[in-house]
This record gives C-alpha cells, structure tokens and sequence, in this order.
C-alpha cells in the first residue's frame, strides 16, 4: 500500500512563517477582495430582480439587467483569487497560475456580456414578440452564430496569453472563413438584408407594400420575414416569396406609412359643354367629395382639349389607408358625379368621328338632320 507523502515540520513552520510575515497584507487582499465579490453579488442580485419585475422587457433596463445576472461566481472567485495574490508576496509560479486563472475567467465573463448586449439589442429591434415579428423566428441561429464569434476571441485571447503561438490558428479560421463565405454568400447576403431589415426598418409585418417598375409591379401585406426570404400575400390572394436582397435592391414604397391617399380620377366632357359648366365643376365635385368624411378635394378642373373631348381631371385625398375602403369610396365618388352630371344634364364624352360628305353639286351635306324650314 502507497503511503502519503506527510510534509515535513520545517516545511510547516516555514508556511506559517511567510503567513505571519504576510499577514498585513494578507489581510488588506481579503478584504478588498471580500468587498469587490460582495459588490458583484450585489450588481447580480440587482440584475435578476430586474428580469423578474420585467421578464420579457428588451429595452435597454432588460439588457442591463441580463449582463449583471449572467456574472458568474466562477469569475467572482478568480478576481478574488488576483486580488490577494497580487498584495501578498508568494512564489511566482503560483502567481503566474492565479494571473492565468483569472485571465481565462476574464475572457469568458467577457464574451458572455458581450453575448448578452449582442443578442438583447437585435431582440429590441426584432420586437417583444418574437414569434410574430420580423426575425423572432431567426433568434435561434442568431443567438449561436453570435456565441461562435465571441467565445472564438475569447479562445484566441486566452491561448495567445497562455504563450500559444496563434497566427496560424487565426490564419486557418481566416481562411475557412472565406471558403464558408464563398460557399454560402447568397445565404450571408439574405442575412444581411434580413437584419438591415430589422434595423433600418423600411416595413414591418403587417405592412402594405409595392415594390418593381413599370409592368412588374407586386402589391401585397407582407406576412412573414424570415432568414432569407420575406413572404407577402398579394392583393389578388396568392403569396408571393421574395429573396430578402432582391427585395432591398428595388424601390420599395410602404403604403401603411401614408398618412393619405391621393386618388386620381380621369373624365371627358363633350365638347358642347360651356364654359360656364366647367367653371362649376369644382363645386359639383366638392358637393359629391363632402359625402364621404374621409376624403377632401384637391381639385377638379379641365385639363386639355382632346381631338373629340374635353379632358377634366378629379383629384381628392382620402385618408383611408384600407384598399377594400378606398375602392369603395372611389366607386361612391364615381356614381355621384355620374347623379350629378345627369342632374346638371351634361354629357360624358366618348371617341367619336364626324364624317362630312360633299352632294354631286359640290355643296356640304351636314352629318346632322337639318331644322324644318
């Protein structure tokens, strides 16, 4: 049977030696290390009354309070550990040992703050219910992509401190970097956008929006905005799916952001017509206007002489932003003027053609039956 090495009674007496020639300053290091845990416990104990007032708060108070409650004891020892090796004389082998100890205890307590400020900013802007917002779903993913970044700089920050030759370590992740980033760029591309999104905040779910040009021009409710891809439903019902970069490379036009609607409404008058009637149509049209309470004339006027009309434009602002509601009051608008002009009997203009025929002596004959002499 092994026996156990018992020290010695000169090594006995020489440790209690160096703890009475130290105790001084043995002394000033426990306490100032007892008072810097007691502080920190202190900040924790503020933090998890913080999240459990406001459990789902995302604010800045809910991020603070999540740093604080994420300090570790593992770190309140190692700082402790430093402080009273660093007032008290003892090998340097030991206090190298404690430096490191509380070197790596450092890089880790870092890069979990960091985590928590990371993750509890993107949260804010995602919004307070992930499930239903713009990247909640995404949180998962984000949350990992964001600890590999961090505790790989920790890792680095520890090794190069612990005398491992790193550039080559860094090199490599440098290197697989790019190829995942060559590999996987539309994918990065669309994240990228996906989180601008979440930032810049051009629309949000929930939000009417019209995005193309000319011909290829898509209207719809935008229903989900996920990782790569945003998915609306169009106003003739199908869902349309939208590559999130493709989708910011356009002009977007937000139409839940209207404060009004500007409705343009086109007619043509015959040209028998008088001037004095097109002189009231601003008043027939504000008498038709006043009947919906959300619209307000902008005008209503003649605007051009047209080979067989006379062009007039209707111009309103509605402040609805429901498409449903606004066609119906554009259909209420329409039928009112159409009572109105019937009332004022004048006469909506079509294309027409007026063809003159000459009789066998040369004279006119008029394309209109001529009064009774």
């Amino acid at each position: 049977m092994k026996q156990l090495k018992v020290p010695s009674p000169q090594k006995i007496d020489s440790l209690f030696d160096w703890i009475l020639a130290n105790l001084d300053r043995l002394a000033i290091g426990a306490m100032i290390a007892a008072a810097i845990v007691a502080v920190m416990l202190a900040m924790r104990w503020i933090g998890h009354r913080l999240l459990a007032n406001e459990p789902a708060e995302w604010g800045w108070r809910g991020i603070i309070g999540r740093v604080l409650a994420r300090t570790s004891v593992f770190f309140m020892v190692a700082a402790a550990i430093d402080i009273v090796v660093s007032y008290a004389a003892i090998p340097a082998k030991l206090a190298h040992l404690a430096d490191m100890f509380f070197l790596v205890a450092a890089s880790l307590q870092a890069a979990i703050w960091a985590r928590e400020i990371i993750v509890g900013v993107i949260r804010s802007r995602v919004g307070e219910d992930p499930g239903a917002s713009t990247l909640g779903n995404a949180m998962a993913l984000i949350r990992v992509l964001v600890n590999v970044v961090v505790f790989a700089i920790a890792l680095v920050v520890i090794l190069d401190n612990l005398g491992v030759n790193v550039t080559a370590l860094v090199a490599g992740l440098g290197i697989g970097g790019i190829a995942i980033g060559l590999a996987a760029q539309g994918i990065f591309s669309d994240l990228f956008a996906a989180l601008s999104i979440v930032f810049d905040r051009p629309f949000r779910r929930g939000d009417t929006i019209r995005y193309g040009s000319g011909t290829d021009v898509t209207v719809g409710t935008v229903e989900r905005i996920g990782l790569k891809t945003t998915r609306l439903r169009s106003i003739s019902g199908e869902q349309v799916i939208m590559a999130n970069t493709k989708l910011l490379e356009q002009e977007v036009r937000n139409l839940a952001e209207a404060k009004v609607r500007r409705v343009s409404l086109t007619f043509s008058l015959t040209y028998q017509t008088s001037a004095e009637t097109l002189e009231k149509l601003p008043a027939i049209a504000e008498a038709v206007i006043k009947a919906v309470k959300t619209a307000k004339l902008v005008r209503c006027i003649p605007t051009a002489f047209a080979p067989s009309s006379i062009d007039c434009e209707l111009v309103y602002d509605d402040r609805t932003i429901s498409p449903d509601t606004l066609a119906h009051h554009k259909a209420d608008i329409i039928v009112g003027m159409a009572r109105a002009f019937a009332r004022e009997k004048i006469d909506f203009a079509y294309p027409t053609q007026t063809t003159y025929t000459a009789a066998p002596d040369g004279k006119l004959v008029m394309p209109w039956a001529q009064p009774p002499k």
